[in-house]
């Protein structure tokens, strides 16, 4: 009979000998197989859900009718994409295999991402184009005329293609202009970013300022593939054009090639060259029309006053004679001189006996009693006045006595604080004055002891105290001597010791022969 423990945990006996895994490591052992067997694939699916979250990586899924797999591309490889995932489009994807243990899901980590065709990239096309147009950047109502005549013309293309050239060439034919060229690139991943930064940068230029501000842009590119020209159908340059102040002028590839540009421009041109044409006149047309508008404005003003010389004249001649137009005014003026004596004469008359009736009415009892009405209310107004100015003297001087009594408080305080002030200043003062007085003393004691260490190192520093130590001092002529040749030279040396100088006879130049110099000898 076999004895079973109880108190052991169920299935805690080994059930064989396969090895036991930890969670990692089976997540690791998969992750390995996964990338070892898809190293790089490429998968052509839909595209599902597209999320951008703000450490700017990308993840997205791929999917058709049976399965999804989710899709991921970091921030770096995002930046390179030509052509950015978006929902609803069938791309090709290439990227590698690998699994993500936190999840327990495998992902694609996709390096690039293009359309499944030309198909898929006209039908992303229309639906970015059918969405710009929905919030009105298309709108013809915002586009702005192109200037006649501009001074300044700014040109965004490629600074080593023949675009630029045939735009110059042009321009140079027609009526030359001042071109500012801002280079970028007008192909590839670098494409939309770079026209859309110059085309913010020339609307960015201050006018008046030391780099002129175009008055019209050019954005210009030769033909090309619909993957070529992507470029010009991104969002980003699409809405730059569209928020442009300056007029813009579209000439990307060929007649028959479209961009979303062209309907975000202000004006489309067939070609590069065609929007030189656009943006200018011809010089030679403007003069030959200028000329020809210069005799028709002075034909037209020499006609115009003959004509009108020549009507004054017949007008003047219908007109009646000065004395006709003045014969009844003159007749009129004579009537009404004869009424205007009659009338005087009438008007006095009725005056003078209005007057007499007043005159009858002013007697002089009448003017008493008014004169006696007039100075008892004179004579009340007085009385009120003096009342009225008691009243107010006695509180103006109410006021004056408390500002007066407020005052010798005030008065007291402010001559407390300035005999303090006066105290302190005094006793600055008398600190300043001590300061003073020894400050002389402090500063000679300063530079005596500083010109003892200049002495003492001028003492350490000169010649003697080398002669000291065993030097001498040659000179030969008055001059010191540092070399042999000086010395050879010199008629006569003079070597100075520490304790005092001998003179000797120097070789000197060569004498005449039997001239021994006096009977001295040669140090040589």
């Amino acid at each position: 009979m076999d004895l079973i423990d109880d108190s052991a945990p169920q299935g805690s006996q080994p059930t064989g000998n396969q090895p036991e895994y930890t969670v990692s490591e089976l997540s690791g052992a998969v992750k390995r197989v996964i990338e070892g067997e898809f190293g790089l694939v490429r998968v052509r699916g839909e595209v599902g859900r597209v999320s951008r979250p703000a450490s700017g990586h990308l993840y997205f899924d791929l999917k058709d009718d049976r399965a999804v797999i989710a899709a991921i591309s970091w921030k770096g490889q995002v930046a390179r994409m030509q052509v950015r995932p978006e929902e609803g489009m069938e791309v090709v994807a290439t990227g590698r295999m690998t699994t993500f243990p936190g999840q327990s899901k495998y992902q694609l980590i996709v390096d690039d991402v293009a359309p499944a065709g030309a198909g898929a990239l006209m039908a992303m096309l229309e639906k970015r184009k059918a969405a710009l147009a929905a919030e009105g950047v298309f709108d013809a109502a915002r586009k702005k005329p192109i200037p006649y005549l501009p001074k300044v013309i700014g040109v965004v293309t490629s600074p080593s293609g023949a675009v630029i050239r045939d735009i110059l060439h042009r321009l140079r034919d027609r009526f030359a202009r001042h071109v500012l060229i801002w280079p970028v690139a007008v192909q590839g991943q670098d494409c939309a970013a770079q026209v859309a930064a110059a085309i913010k940068g020339f609307n960015a230029i201050a006018p008046g300022g030391p780099i002129p501000r175009p008055d019209v842009l050019i954005v210009a590119r030769g033909g090309g593939s619909l993957e070529d020209l992507w470029g010009f159908n991104e969002e980003i340059v699409v809405r730059a054009a569209a928020a442009s102040d300056i007029p813009l002028i579209s000439a990307v590839g060929h007649e028959t090639d479209t961009t979303l540009i062209d309907h975000a421009a202000d004006l489309r041109a067939p070609t590069p060259t065609a929007a030189a044409e656009l943006a200018v006149p011809v010089r030679l047309e403007l003069l030959a029309t200028l000329d020809a508008l210069g005799a028709r404005l002075t034909r037209g003003v020499v006609q115009g006053v003959t004509t009108r010389g020549q009507r004054l004249r017949d007008l003047g001649r219908a007109l009646p004679r000065l004395e006709t137009l003045l014969a009844t005014p003159r007749q009129r003026l004579d009537a009404a001189t004869t009424r205007l004596s009659a009338g005087l004469g009438l008007a006095v008359a009725r005056k003078r006996g209005g007057f007499d009736r007043v005159a009858g009415r002013m007697q002089p009892v009448l003017l008493r009693g008014v004169l006696v009405r007039q100075g008892d209310l004179l004579t009340g107004r007085g009385e009120l006045l003096d009342r009225v100015l008691r009243d107010r003297l006695e509180r103006r001087r109410g006021r004056l006595d408390d500002v007066a009594a407020r005052l010798a408080p005030a008065l007291a305080r402010m001559l407390g604080d300035a005999a303090r002030r006066t105290g302190e200043g005094q006793a600055r003062l008398a600190a300043l004055s001590d300061r003073l007085d020894a400050a002389p003393a402090g500063r000679l004691a300063r530079l005596s002891d500083r010109l003892e260490a200049l002495d003492r190192m001028r003492l350490t520093l000169g010649y003697a105290q080398t002669l000291k130590r065993g030097y001498a001092v040659v000179r030969g002529d008055g001059a010191v001597i540092t070399g042999k040749a000086a010395a050879e030279r010199a008629t006569a040396l003079e070597i100075e010791f520490q304790d005092g100088r001998i003179s000797l006879a120097g070789r000197g130049p060569k004498r005449p022969k039997g001239d021994t110099g006096g009977g001295q000898g040669s140090l040589f």
